[in-house]
């Protein structure tokens, strides 16, 4: 097989930096990004704290879900909900709430409209090529939704000549997976394909998922100064799930695999195409990406069934383009970007009430069994975004890099209810709705930022930052169930009437080396998030209505350090201290949690990895991660006491291109919780996964 010619594959590498920096400044510092301008920039000259997980860490840890991966980034918490499901905290208390833009290879994986806090398992994680989490707001390049952070997962890059690797493995509570990747160049163009295919039983009652994900990634050189890089990626996923379901405490300590919501279901079909051209002539560069996707779930939630027990059907496809132009100056090494996002999102809801039948009572009641009942929603809502931004990039000295952006999201959403504007009844539960209607907003979000070299192995940054976040399709025309028909119109009218949540960023930081063995990273971050939506309940009426009337702060430090011991001996840390509050959450006249700990927000989070040896020699890594204690509750009177967590992993070359691999998760087999909360004046706990295993063998062609 011909391999590429070398002024495409030179030119393939090269574009991966940005103009002026040479491959020979490879120092402590100089480490490229790829998210806060979606193309290559040197993370010194970055006013962000960026944290980077490799592609090579990515085949060592060889994670089974996005947590034993996501944790190695300062800050950075993922927590397991079930199968592959995921909440998140990025300077925000662990949450579902849509408040982080998730993209592959920069486009976003989901259109605002149509949030999904468990995004990362749409996405083909333990086979891609490196991840890179930007925390806090985004650059100007990135509108909505990018505010506690935003994660970008990156493919994996075509071989330049055939390849084939694969790998099996099986482990405890009927784990099995096959993952295959290969590919090969000929003449201009590239490809790599990979294939997860997985499968548990699950370690909970009902618990087991099987998913099927494939990403096809093709590479092209376009005579001597453009490229096409096309990316298609699907994912098909069917679990049953225990998701969050918390049970009790005594359940918790002798009895955490139950599950008391075993009817709870979610199915997903994720798809999406998206082809990159960029053409770089002279000083100049133009990167266009049209893109596709079709995203579909079913769900039967487990954690409303108490008070509102649903199944639905959400549906969604995208055509959306993002187009980008950028020139270097050489006068004070200027750079200016100008660009325009675009997003037409058509999607649909159908929501029907379900009948449960349970055994028990009160917050450990079972649910068994269930038949569909009365539809309840049934709309088409479509989302559009246009997007249009400028980013500047100075330097007055040479030590000193200046950067401004600003961005302006109009966005807007089309409804049509087949139902009109007149509450649905089943039974006792009222349901709002609301006619036909445009709605659309325009926000304006400035940033600005410098990064200073006191050194080849010191630099500083700082930046402001501000954000928005629209509300999703459910959050406008879905609101909560009502017990009377005035009660849901007014839900429902209050709902359509929400405005985008707004976030102000402040970060300073260090980053460098201080020996060539020891590298480090230090932010420190205070940001007010404000409008937030909370559900505010009228002491005369007793309506619940969500209104634009919260706000919330964010402190916090973030370090992160790297050591070479010794030859053979690593030792790397990530550690975060941080403190969310409620400044003012007013939710009735009477009920007032301003100035309390916002709930499941540990203060302290940290990640300490010691490894020896290395993937061709054999390597072994002892992981250890703390949580401190955090609040179950908004009225902070229940607290859950953090726990600590050891894993091992490892693997060894059993002979040329075949390895064996293992991982021990939770040693020391301690219980612990994933999360917390409280339910009829009683704590409730989400167990944690208990000791397990898993072991492997790995070919390479």
């Amino acid at each position: 097989m011909k391999s590429f010619a070398l002024p495409p594959l030179a030119l393939a590498i090269l574009s991966t930096f940005p103009a002026g920096v040479a491959l020979a400044e490879a120092s402590a510092l100089a480490e490229v990004t790829v998210t806060a301008t979606r193309e290559g920039q040197l993370l010194s000259e970055t006013p962000a704290t960026v944290g980077v997980i490799k592609e090579k860490t990515l085949r060592e840890v060889k994670p089974t879900h996005p947590t034993e991966i996501m944790g190695q980034v300062a800050g950075v918490w993922v927590n397991v909900t079930g199968g592959e499901g995921h909440q998140t905290a990025i300077r925000q208390p662990l949450t579902t709430n849509p408040v982080y833009l998730y993209l592959e290879d920069g486009v976003p994986t989901r259109s605002t409209g149509f949030f999904n806090h468990n995004a990362l398992y749409e996405v083909n994680l333990p086979m891609a090529g490196g991840i890179e989490v930007s925390k806090g707001p985004g650059s100007a390049l990135y509108g909505s939704d990018a505010i506690g952070g935003v994660v970008n997962v990156l493919t994996r890059r075509p071989p330049t000549g055939p390849e084939i690797e694969a790998s099996l493995e099986a482990g405890s509570y009927g784990w099995a997976r096959a993952l295959v990747t290969g590919g090969t160049a000929f003449g201009n163009h590239a490809f790599r394909a990979d294939l997860n295919l997985s499968h548990t039983d699950g370690w909970r009652d009902t618990t087991a998922y099987d998913r099927q994900s494939g990403t096809l990634r093709w590479d092209s050189a376009v005579g001597d100064d453009a490229t096409l890089k096309t990316v298609a990626t699907f994912s098909t996923i069917d679990q049953q799930t225990a998701g969050s379901s918390a049970i009790s405490h005594n359940d918790y300590k002798h009895n955490p695999r139950a599950n008391y919501t075993p009817i709870s279901l979610r199915k997903v079909d994720a798809f999406r195409l998206s082809t990159a051209y960029e053409k770089e002539w002279g000083s100049s560069l133009l990167s266009i990406t049209p893109y596709y996707r079709n995203d579909a779930m079913d769900l039967l939630a487990n954690w409303s069934l108490s008070y509102d027990p649903t199944i639905y059907t959400t549906e969604n496809q995208s055509f959306g383009a993002q187009i980008k132009y950028r020139h270097d100056f050489a006068l004070l090494r200027t750079r200016l970007i100008v660009g325009l996002d675009l997003d037409h999102s058509p999607g649909s809801r159908l929501e029907n009430r379900i009948a449960t039948t349970s055994t028990g009572s009160g917050y450990t009641r079972v649910y068994t069994s269930y038949t569909t009942g009365a539809r309840i929603y049934d709309y088409e809502v479509t989302y559009q975004g246009v997007s249009p931004y400028v980013h500047g990039e100075i330097s007055p000295a040479d030590k000193l890099r200046i950067t401004a952006g600003l961005r302006y999201d109009r966005v807007s959403y089309r409804f049509d209810n087949r139902f009109g504007a007149t509450p649905i009844q089943t039974g006792s539960a009222y349901y709002g709705q609301v006619g036909d209607t445009d709605i659309d907003f325009g926000h304006l979000s400035p940033k600005l930022g410098a990064t200073y070299a006191f050194s080849p192995a010191l630099n500083a940054f700082a930046a402001y930052n501000h954000a928005f976040r629209a509300p999703s399709e459910g959050q406008l025309f879905r609101p909560a169930v009502a017990t009377s028909a005035g009660a849901a119109t007014a839900a429902a009218e209050a709902s359509r009437h929400l405005k985008p949540i707004k976030v102000d960023s402040f970060e300073i930081g260090l980053r460098g080396k201080l020996t060539a063995a020891v590298n480090y990273e230090i932010a420190a971050y205070h940001m007010t998030k404000t409008d937030d939506i909370l559900s505010y309940r009228d002491p005369v009426t007793n309506l619940s209505t969500p209104t634009n009337a919260g706000k919330t702060l964010h402190r916090g430090i973030e370090i992160g350090i790297g050591a070479q011991l010794a030859d053979m001996w690593r030792l790397d840390t990530a550690f975060s201290y941080a403190k969310h509050t409620y400044e003012d959450w007013k939710i009735s006249s009477t009920v007032d949690y301003s100035g309390k700990e916002m709930e499941l927000a540990p203060r302290r989070i940290a990640n300490t990895r010691l490894t020896f040896g290395d993937a061709k020699t054999g390597l072994a890594q002892l992981e250890w991660l703390h949580f401190g204690s955090w609040w179950s509750n908004q009225t902070n009177t229940s607290k859950y006491g953090g726990h600590d967590l050891f894993n091992l992993r490892g693997s060894y070359p059993l002979w040329r291109d075949i390895s064996l691999f293992g991982n021990i998760h939770n040693l020391a087999d301690k219980r612990y919780a994933e999360s917390t909360g409280v339910s009829s004046g009683f704590d409730t706990f989400a167990p944690g996964l208990p000791r397990t295993f898993t072991l492997g063998v790995q070919a390479k062609w």
